[in-house]
C-alpha cells in the first residue's frame, strides 16, 4: 500500500507517543499538532500507528479479489440481505452522497460480538464481521483520541472511558473503478464524515481531495502513512472549534482504487453532550457546506447514524429510523 508524492499542505503527525505513552511532555507536544491540524485542516498523515504493513497489504489483497468476482457472487452477501445490520456489499452506484449515486462498490463491516452479547439479544445493528484489523485501527483510534482530549485541555482518557469505552466500530473496503479523464462524476462526492474519527489506509491511486481555504487540494497516498480526519460528531461536542471537512474522491488513475475507511465512534447507545470547558470554546459561526446545524441533535449516537443509513441506503430506509 502506498505510493510516491505527498502533500506540502496537510501536516504529518508522529503519533507514536501516544500509543507508547511517553513522556507527558512528548505527548503534549503530538498534542499541539494535533490540535493545529484539526483547526486549519481537519486531515493529518499519521506515522509511528504500529499498523503491520504486512496486515494492510493482506486486507488489500483479499479485498481485490472479492471485487474481481463476478458481481451475482458478490451480490451473495448483499446488504439487503443483513437489514438492520447496515453490513455487506453492494454494487456501483447503491450509495448516495447527497443524492446522487458514487461510482464506488463497496464492503460494509463492523465489530464482532459473541452471540450472548446483550446488544445481539436486544437487535442493535452489529454483525460479527470483524478483522484482525479493527483490532490494531481501534488501538490507534484510541491512541488518536487520547492525543486529541489532551489537545482540547482534558484528560488524556477521556475518550476511553467515556464516548469510546464501548465504541461503534465501522469498517469499510471501497473499490472505486477508473474513471474517462474528462468525467464531472465522482468516485463519492463532498462529503463529512459522521462520527469522532476516521482512520484511512488507501492504495496508490491518488484522487482524494479535501476542501480547504485555498480550494480543494490532494492527499495523495504517502507510503507508510495512514490519513486521519475528524467527523461531525467531534465536530458537534468542541462546539465547532473542530471543524469536519469535507472531501471527495474522483478516481483518474485509469485503474481500480482501493481504500480503506476506519471509524471510531461513540458507543452506539451513549448520549453525546458536548466536551466541557475549553473544549467548547471557539465556535467561529463558519456556515457548514451542508447547511446543517451539527448542534440541533438529541439522543443517543445509534439514533444519529441510522438517521443518516436512510439517506446513505435509500434502498434499507425500511428497516432504520428516519
Amino acid at each position: 500500500m502506498g505510493g510516491s508524492g505527498g502533500s506540502a499542505v496537510l501536516p504529518v503527525i508522529d503519533v507514536g507517543a501516544l500509543a507508547d505513552r511517553a513522556p507527558a511532555a512528548v505527548r503534549a507536544g503530538v498534542a499541539g499538532q494535533i490540535q493545529a491540524a484539526c483547526r486549519e485542516r481537519g486531515f493529518f498523515y499519521i506515522t509511528g500507528h504500529g499498523v503491520p504493513a504486512r496486515l494492510v497489504d493482506q486486507v488489500a489483497h483479499a479485498s481485490a479479489e472479492f471485487f474481481a468476482l463476478p458481481l451475482a457472487d458478490k451480490l451473495e452477501i448483499a446488504m439487503e440481505r443483513g437489514g438492520r445490520a447496515w453490513r455487506g456489499y453492494f454494487p456501483v452506484g447503491a450509495e448516495l452522497t447527497s443524492g446522487r449515486p458514487d461510482l464506488k462498490e463497496g464492503l460494509y463491516f463492523g465489530a464482532e460480538l459473541p452471540g450472548d452479547d446483550p446488544r445481539v439479544l436486544a437487535g442493535i445493528p452489529l454483525r460479527p464481521l470483524v478483522l484482525a484489523y479493527l483490532d490494531a485501527l481501534t488501538s490507534l483510534g484510541q491512541a488518536v483520541l487520547a492525543g486529541v482530549a489532551l489537545s482540547l485541555g482534558l484528560d488524556a482518557g477521556y475518550f476511553a472511558t467515556g464516548y469510546t469505552a464501548d465504541p461503534t466500530i465501522l469498517f469499510r473496503i471501497f473499490h472505486y473503478p477508473p474513471s474517462p479523464p474528462q468525467t464531472q462524476n465522482w468516485g463519492v462526492g463532498e462529503h463529512t464524515d459522521y462520527g469522532l474519527v476516521t482512520l484511512l489506509a488507501q492504495d496508490d491511486s491518488g484522487g482524494l481531495q479535501i476542501a480547504a481555504p485555498e480550494g480543494w487540494i490532494d492527499a495523495p497516498p504517502i507510503p507508510g502513512t495512514l490519513i486521519c480526519n475528524i467527523g461531525d460528531m467531534l465536530d458537534r461536542l468542541t462546539g465547532g472549534w473542530y471543524r469536519s471537512t469535507p472531501h471527495r474522491v474522483r478516481n483518474l488513475s485509469g485503474h481500480g482504487r482501493l481504500s480503506f475507511p476506519f471509524f471510531l465512534d461513540p458507543g452506539f447507545t451513549a448520549e453525546v453532550p458536548p466536551l466541557p470547558g475549553r473544549a467548547t470554546a471557539g465556535d467561529d459561526c463558519r456556515r457548514r457546506w451542508d447547511g446543517q446545524d451539527l448542534r440541533a441533535f438529541t439522543g443517543t449516537y445509534g439514533d444519529y447514524l441510522l438517521g443518516k443509513v436512510a439517506k446513505v441506503f435509500p434502498q434499507l430506509r425500511r428497516d432504520v429510523p428516519a
